[in-house]
């Protein structure tokens, strides 16, 4: 039978890009073979050629570099295993679609082109705006170099991911979905956008998540960017912002001391703003709460050991254990001196042994004291100084209303400006200076509100002042039941008044 010219072209069209010495080739192998004797009549409607002449065959034999496709009945062909080099070879009885390039009559094969099948339909259906899968062959200092079906293409950096790519050789020989932003068919080029996809995917998973995002929620989440005041943690295609006050129970100072970029995290959703897309995270709100169980943990009258971690004017705050602080306020700093700032005694990072005077766990305060670790001066300070005793201290501060003296160290008593002296005391520093050596009488003394009243007149008025407060004796101690005299004002226990009228 003489093969018809009609029967050929069905094989051989002329864009199959056959030149004319094959062409002869292959009408020479055929013969008077026609294309019902290739292809038998039994040949299922499937295998058939599509007008583009893409043809499905299955594979049944992998050998070396050549892959046998069967089209059924007794049409076989070799599939060169090259043409997947980008790719894994295709399984034995899965499905492939190629084209005809020739015969071999010695094989009695179809000679078959994977290629040529791939290129023909990603070409005539190839548009704009079209995702496909491109494997990246290299790079080169202006982006990434890739292939799809056959088809070069290229990917500029600043289209490789939603931020600035700095290193491009990760993505050799992997694959990337992207969508085809130009073609320029003459000159068979194609420009690649991976960009473009992570944008559409971002922008439904922020879509979907923003739907599904309520206060209180816990999520997963990977810190995307930091910042001086926080970090921006993306928690499924959109960022929530976790503000450096809600990251730990501690105080800190800079987010890098909690977090990391890249490092994924848990967080506890705070707010949620649908209409500005504004979401506000927490990170130690999704952790145990450190306050529970205080009590148990550092029980009143308890010495424990912490850290200070800031200063105030007020006083000194002490880390017991991460996020859990206590105040130790500054009269509780030391007995043996007026402390005017924490920083006189204690400095950040200090180690101290404190011990806990109070604990209220609803409002999260624990009082501290430092000077209560040791002996307490003021113990039997009654016994030591009673009532009516004169006593000898050094003046340490003065204010409007008074003078403090100080009688032992951490024990001060105060001298009212009523009692500095028997004429009427406008001015403290009149009278006393800072630093002075005074004498003083116990008027009241009170062990548990650690307050001492002091009278510096009293010792002025006594018949045996010299006329120094510093130099004055020490008053006899009081009899028990017998109160001396005092004398009156203006000196009435001295000459009769009357006498020195009628001189």
């Amino acid at each position: 039978m003489t093969i018809q010219k009609q029967d050929r072209d069905n094989i051989h069209r002329p864009d199959d890009g056959i030149d004319a010495a094959l062409q002869r080739e292959l009408d020479e192998a055929l013969g008077d073979m026609s294309i019902e004797d290739l292809l038998d009549a039994e040949t299922p409607a499937e295998t058939t050629p599509r007008p583009d002449g893409v043809r499905a065959g299955k594979v049944i034999d992998i050998q070396g570099d050549d892959i046998f496709v069967d089209f059924g009945g007794k049409s076989q062909g070799l599939l060169p295993a090259a043409q997947f080099e980008d790719e894994p070879l295709p399984e034995i009885g899965s499905a492939v679609e190629v084209t005809i390039e020739g015969y071999d009559p010695a094989d009695g094969l179809l000679l078959l082109s994977r290629q040529g099948a791939v290129l023909a339909a990603t070409w005539d259906t190839l548009e704009v705006g079209q995702v496909v899968e491109a494997f990246v062959t290299g790079h080169n200092k202006g982006g990434l170099e890739l292939k799809f079906g056959g088809i070069d293409g290229f990917m500029p950096v600043s289209l490789i991911d939603l931020s600035r790519t700095e290193e491009m050789a990760p993505f050799v020989n992997t694959k990337l979905r992207c969508e085809v932003i130009e073609i320029d068919r003459r000159r068979e080029s194609v420009t690649l956008s991976r960009r473009a996809v992570l944008q559409r995917e971002a922008e439904a998973s922020r879509t979907e998540t923003l739907a599904t995002l309520a206060e209180g929620k816990v999520v997963r989440g990977v810190v995307r960017s930091i910042m001086p005041y926080g970090a921006f943690v993306d928690i499924g295609g959109i960022d929530g912002l976790l503000h450096i006050s809600d990251m730990s129970h501690r105080r800190i100072a800079d987010p890098r001391e909690v977090v990391t970029e890249g490092q994924p995290i848990e967080v506890m959703i705070l707010r949620v703003d649908r209409d500005e897309e504004r979401i506000s995270l927490g990170l130690k709100q999704a952790l145990p709460d450190p306050w529970t169980g205080v009590e148990a943990k550092w029980p009143v009258d308890e010495v424990v050991i912490g850290r200070v971690s800031r200063l105030a004017d007020f006083g000194a705050f002490v880390e017991l254990e991460e996020g859990v602080e206590g105040l130790v306020p500054i009269s509780e700093l030391s007995f043996e001196r007026r402390i005017r700032h924490p920083g006189d005694v204690l400095k950040e990072g200090d180690t101290v042994q404190v011990r806990v005077l109070s604990v209220d766990p609803a409002a999260k305060r624990i009082s501290l004291s430092v000077k209560r670790v040791g002996d307490d001066p003021w113990t039997g300070a009654s016994v030591r100084w009673p009532v009516g005793s004169t006593v000898q201290g050094v003046v340490t501060k003065l204010a409007d209303f008074g003078a403090f003296i100080e009688l032992a160290s951490g024990v001060e008593g105060l001298v009212h400006i009523s009692e500095l002296d028997e004429n009427r005391v406008r001015n403290v520093n009149e009278v006393v200076r800072e630093g002075q050596s005074v004498q003083a009488k116990v008027l009241e003394i009170d062990e548990d509100r650690r307050r001492i009243s002091l009278s510096v007149k009293a010792i002025k008025l006594d018949p045996n002042y010299t006329g120094e407060a510093g130099d004055a004796p020490e008053a006899e101690q009081p009899t028990p039941g017998k109160e001396r005299k005092r004398p009156m004002r203006g000196g009435l226990d001295g000459p009769n008044w009357l006498d020195l009228l009628s001189r």
